[in-house]
């Protein structure tokens, strides 16, 4: 047992009343002095680190016994934050926050309200997480300032090296901190560009997640002496496909192919084979190339444009399934029965050529029965069917198990050259977007089924059960919209939301209903146990199919080789990459986290300075959303806005918890979720990235097309980044 260990079990001990170091290393044997040195080196790194506290006689006590909690502070807009642990969230104070960040780790207090709720007090900040921000340089009276675009409490920033770079007014800047405090001392790392520029306000927003457009030299030297063809060398050991028909299926605008897949008719079923790109031959263990992407953890698709987390030269080449030529891949071949149940598997390192490049657009025509599209890829026509019953086939297994279709509605904005939004459309799921992420999810199944019963390291895709106080809040919120749940809300299944969502798939408030239940889920993440996948119906799932765009599929495809095709691991190895692979878990969740909420607040942003060219103008919407300062209402389009309580004239409202409504004291008038609702755009400001309405009409109003499509905006320049998340 590790010493900290030994000191926690020490410390928990039911009948422990508090020792000193002194009667501490007498407890645990390490009296001598070697021995002794050693306990109190580590004693002051766990209480420097949160884990072990002392009262006034110097007495180690773990945070539990002391009232404390370490864990990751989230600020709201309003100044208040919320001190978050993996079990619990604590409110705290805007004037008990100690200067603290948003997303430092922090020590906090925590104590009991007379009305139960508990609250806390930052007591203590281990280290801070935030390292850079973005602002604007305003220049006034020949004076130079620094805003930084989020709001800390209006702290300030004094920038040390303004001097050093040409900063005219408007200026957005990227900068590095160096001394934390009331006043803090920071500089210039970079100047993103002037305000207004076409471009800068995403780029701004990226850096401002920490996100990097470009890569470093040491990267791209590396990376140009990456051959840009299959060298013949590279076949040896490999399974050569090159005389199956096999095709790509994404989007127009894609440029990493990463997956293909054949589908052929069998005895009792069909042939299923998913390749994927061999990223894992190019990007090795310990290069540069792989340390960036390990950095950076995914790709990001924000607007117009892709982070990517590869340089193009390999994303884009060498390792993109691009038509006509050679690649290197690694298959999971499956043969599947009528039942979608998987009969027999191979999973092997191959070689492939794509016969064709092939998008969602055609293929749905060919499935359509579109003439002019089967005459083009008549070579094609038999295995579009064979996917299409196949597809069928495997989703109705996915339905039987429990798998949840949210079905949310995503937005699609569409760009001119300069990145001004012209257009928003709702995105459609067509039956070829169906048919390739039901064949991405049974490899991704098939593969993680293989790892765990073959006990191989690797690092998994869990989506663990809801908790229980979430899935009561989402069972009052449910039955506001008319859909109580049925049957134990504290211990839920798969098919009990599944059947809720299938009740409601023709209401209005179904994408409310959708979107309020997709919340209450834990967050999907990545771990080296193999937990299940709730969202799924799964047991076993994990991800291997994007290893372009996701470092954790590249991870599973280096231990597929090491451990399973090149047979090279001991023991000893297996567990050194056991524990490796519960950091890098944690890693690539955060990065993905990181990447989402950077492609939200793009979307936002987007969205809000799509709104300003339709001030004042009025539309239909739904109500989505209650708070006690009013209530969103969100558009056709999936534009949200807020209709703030201060702007409803006519009455004044309260706002009934237990129902999600705001009530008229004097009129009765109720606004709840789902209601449709008449709303007139009062402001947008893409800076602030929100949309303000106010509301217009209620009762039950009827969708005309004139109210309800009022945007009327002629495109010249389409376009738009697509992306498929699993």
């Amino acid at each position: 047992m590790e010493l900290d260990d030994q000191i926690l079990a020490c410390i928990a001990q039911p009948n422990y009343k508090g020792m000193d170091a002194q009667q501490l290393s007498k407890r645990l044997g390490m009296q001598d002095s070697a021995s002794f040195t050693a306990l109190c080196k580590e004693l002051n790194r766990m209480e420097d680190e949160g884990i072990l506290f002392v009262d006034h006689a110097y007495h180690y006590f773990n945070a539990e016994q002391m009232g404390y909690i370490k864990g990751k502070l989230r600020l709201n807009a309003k100044g208040f934050g919320f001190v978050e642990t993996q079990d619990q969230s604590i409110y705290i104070n805007k004037n008990s926050l100690q200067n603290a960040f948003p997303d430092d780790i922090v020590i906090a207090h925590v104590w009991q309200n007379p009305d139960g709720t508990k609250e806390g007090e930052v007591v203590k900040i281990i280290f801070h997480t935030l390292k850079r921000i973005v602002g604007t340089i305003k220049i006034k009276h020949h004076q130079k300032i620094f805003l930084s675009d989020r709001d800390f409490n209006q702290r300030r920033f004094n920038i040390t090296n303004m001097d050093a770079f040409p900063l005219i007014n408007d200026t957005k800047v990227l900068v590095v901190i160096d001394r934390y405090d009331k006043e803090c001392s920071a500089h210039i790392e970079k100047v993103i560009g002037f305000k207004y520029d076409p471009g800068v306000d995403i780029l701004s927003t990226l850096y401002e997640h920490d996100i990097w457009v470009d890569f470093p030299q040491n990267v791209m030297k590396e990376v140009a002496k990456i051959p840009d063809h299959v060298l013949e060398k590279d076949k040896k050991g490999r399974t050569s496909l090159l005389e199956e028909q096999i095709i790509t299926i994404d989007g127009e605008d894609s440029r990493d192919l990463d997956d293909a897949i054949h589908v052929v008719p069998i005895e009792g079923g069909y042939r299923l084979g998913v390749h994927i790109a061999d990223v894992s031959h190019y990007v090795k263990e310990g290069s540069e190339v792989n340390a960036e992407a390990y950095a950076r953890g995914t790709s990001v698709y924000v607007s117009d444009r892709v982070v990517p987390m590869l340089p193009q030269v390999l994303s884009n080449g060498i390792c993109s399934l691009n038509p006509h030529v050679e690649r290197l891949t690694l298959t999971c071949q499956m043969d599947i029965d009528e039942s979608g149940n998987v009969m027999r598997y191979e999973i092997f390192p191959s070689y492939i050529k794509t016969c064709e490049r092939m998008t969602y657009t055609k293929v749905n025509e060919i499935l359509n029965g579109n003439e002019e599209a089967c005459r083009a890829y008549a070579h094609l026509v038999p295995m579009c069917a064979y996917m299409k019953q196949l597809s069928h086939i495997l989703r109705k297994r996915r339905t039987q198990l429990g798998a949840i279709d949210f079905n949310t509605r995503e937005a699609k904005i569409i760009v001119d050259e300069k990145g001004k939004p012209l257009d928003i459309k709702v995105k459609e799921r067509g039956e070829a977007e169906r048919i390739i992420e039901d064949f991405m999810i049974a490899a991704n199944e098939c593969v993680a089924t293989h790892m765990k019963w073959m006990e191989l390291p690797s690092m998994y895709r869990i989506h663990e059960i809801p908790e229980a106080k979430k899935m009561r809040e989402f069972a009052r919120i449910s039955s506001t919209l008319g859909y109580p749940m049925k049957g134990d809300v504290s211990h839920v299944f798969p098919k009990q939301l599944q059947q809720l969502l299938k009740q409601a798939e023709k209401d209005e408030a179904y994408p409310i209903l959708s979107t309020f239940m997709l919340r209450s889920m834990q967050k999907a993440r990545y771990d080296n146990q193999c937990l299940g996948h709730f969202g799924l119906g799964l047991q076993e799932y994990l991800h291997f199919t994007s290893p372009i765009r996701r470092y954790p599929d590249l991870l599973v495809h280096r231990m597929l080789r090491k451990h399973l095709f090149h047979g090279l691991s001991n023991a000893e190895e297996m567990r050194k990459d056991e524990v490796w692979l519960e950091s890098a878990a944690k890693q690539c969740s955060s990065r993905e986290r990181i990447a989402v909420e950077a492609e939200r607040d793009v979307e936002d942003m987007k969205k809000a300075e799509y709104m300003e060219d339709f001030i004042g103008q009025t539309f239909l919407g739904v109500i989505s959303g209650v708070v006690k300062f009013g209530f969103f209402v969100e558009l056709d389009n999936t534009v949200e806005g807020l209709v703030h309580v201060s702007s409803m004239h006519d009455d004044h409202y309260h706002y009934d918890e237990r129902s999600y409504m705001l009530i008229g004291e004097r009129t009765g008038k109720k606004y709840r979720m789902g209601q449709s609702v008449k709303v007139k755009c009062v402001d947008a400001s893409r800076f602030k990235k929100q949309v303000d309405f106010e509301i217009i009409a209620t009762k039950n109003l009827k969708k005309r097309q004139n109210e309800s499509k009022p945007f009327h905006k002629k495109t010249k320049y389409k376009k738009t980044v697509k992306r498929r998340r699993i």
